[in-house]
C-alpha cells in the first residue's frame, strides 16, 4: 500500500508531500501504481527544483521513499508552486481514487512556519 501526505498551508499553497510504500498492484518493476506516483512526483521535483522564486527539498532515498518541501519566496514563486502543487494533487488524487487497496492519500492544512 503507498501512503501519501500531502500538507498545505493556509493559503492551500503545497508545503509537504510524503509518499511511503508499495502499492503491490503488481511485481516490481512493472506496478502501474507505483509508476503514475513515481511519475508524478518525481515531475513535480525537478520541475519545482532550481526555479527561482522557491526553496525546494526533495529526495527519493530509497525504492517505496518520497519526500519534497517547498517554500515560496515571492509572489512569482508563489504562483508557480500554486499551479505545480495544484497539478501534483489532482494527479495523486486521482491514482488514489481509481487505486484506493493500493493507495491512500491525505490532505491537511497547517501554518506555513
Amino acid at each position: 500500500m503507498i501512503s501519501i501526505t500531502v500538507v498545505l498551508d493556509d493559503s492551500g499553497l503545497l508545503k509537504n508531500c510524503d509518499v511511503r510504500g508499495h502499492a503491490g498492484a503488481g511485481t516490481q518493476g512493472l506496478d502501474i501504481v507505483c509508476a503514475a506516483v513515481s511519475v508524478l512526483t518525481r515531475t513535480a521535483l525537478a520541475t519545482l527544483s532550481g526555479r527561482e522564486g522557491l526553496t525546494v527539498q526533495g529526495e527519493a532515498s530509497r525504492r517505496g521513499v518520497f519526500t519534497l518541501k517547498t517554500q515560496a519566496l515571492n509572489e512569482t514563486g508563489w504562483a508557480y508552486l500554486y499551479a505545480v502543487g495544484n497539478f501534483l494533487i489532482e494527479g495523486l488524487k486521482s491514482v488514489a481514487k481509481e487505486y484506493p487497496q493500493n493507495c491512500t492519500m491525505k490532505i491537511t492544512k497547517e501554518r506555513r512556519s
